[in-house]
């Protein structure tokens, strides 16, 4: 006999499981990964700050 195919989204029943299928957390955006704007600004900080150092020592 053939398998029941079921639809995307949902979570196929299994024997003995009394659980509803969880709703997938919402997208965080941007906000998703703040280590990497984070690491972003740190690094254009170093920038700003090794240019100014390099007129400071080329005067």
């Amino acid at each position: 006999m053939a398998e029941h195919l079921v639809p995307p989204g949902e979570t196929p029943p299994v024997e003995g499981c009394i659980a509803e299928a969880h709703e997938e957390r919402p997208d965080g955006g941007v906000w998703e990964h703040p280590k990497i704007w984070l690491g972003l600004i740190v690094f254009g900080a170093v920038l700003i700050a090794a240019f100014f150092i390099a007129r400071i020592f080329a005067l």
